[in-house]
């Protein structure tokens, strides 16, 4: 049997919203802000930059904390290298 390639090119459940305020608003059934009405069009974007700012944070704070830990295990690595030198004296 051949494999069938299914595509779909729908508006999605943000378009269907976007058109449902966009009537509301039209007909003046609704008395709201257009950035309220175009709000499904942007709002996946916003919440889409919020979560990658959130990530990167993230990223960076753990990279941190890697770094320090990394740091202190040099510190003492030279510490102890210090130590060796002077008992070798």
């Amino acid at each position: 049997m051949a494999e069938q390639k299914v595509t779909s090119s729908g508006i999605g459940l943000g378009g269907a919203i976007f058109i449902v305020f966009l009537v509301l608003k039209l007909t003046g059934t609704i008395d709201w802000s257009w950035w309220w009405v175009t709000a499904p069009l942007w709002a996946p974007i916003v919440l889409a930059v919020i979560a990658i700012a959130i990530y990167v944070v993230h990223a960076v704070r753990m990279a941190k904390k890697r770094m320090s830990k990394y740091q202190q295990r040099m510190d003492r690595f030279k510490e102890e290298q210090e130590k060796l030198l002077r008992e070798k004296r």
